[in-house]
């Protein structure tokens, strides 16, 4: 079985400052988060498919992918899922619901993986997706044992999936 993943965009494979405003492929400089190209190589060369699921209300599915080609990310992910082509916006289960259709997949076999629990991990669990809490600025001691979490993208590659 082909492992689904949705990647959220901002602060999960992209730095977003927030003091940058309007679309990110406009912006002057864009980076990477530490260790995403990385990931993504070895989950691609693993055979999973990955996506981006993103709240950016304010760009299209080609703006995303022009910033996602800047930083070198863009030949790993195998669409974009935005308000511009869902019609719905990030942070409720529908969107979610609205992805799994398009993907024309089970819900149980596709993980969310982002770095807000209220827009990225809750809504995703409520639609029946696995979620992993990208938090990599919390220390080991402040990890909770009720949601997966990680704290650096590489752990992606080496977690025990519900789906294996």
């Amino acid at each position: 079985m082909t492992k689904i993943y949705l990647f959220d965009w901002g602060d999960t494979l992209m730095v977003n400052p927030p003091e940058m405003k309007g679309k990110m492929c406009l912006w002057e400089h864009v980076e990477a988060i530490s260790g995403a190209l990385e990931m993504l190589t070895t989950l691609s060369q693993q055979g999973c498919k990955l996506y981006v699921a993103t709240g950016a209300g304010d760009s299209s599915m080609e703006d995303i992918r022009i910033a996602f080609e800047r930083v070198g990310l863009d030949t790993f992910i195998s669409g974009y899922f935005c308000q511009a082509n869902l019609g719905i916006g990030k942070g409720t289960a529908a969107y979610y619901q609205a992805i799994i259709e398009k993907l024309d997949t089970k819900a149980s076999e596709v993980t969310m993986v982002g770095d807000l629990m209220h827009r990225d991990i809750l809504p995703a669990i409520e639609a029946g997706l696995n979620a992993i809490w990208f938090t990599p600025h919390l220390s080991t001691r402040e990890m909770r044992d009720d949601y997966q979490q990680i704290l650096s993208l590489s752990e992606l590659c080496v977690i025990d999936r519900p789906f294996d």
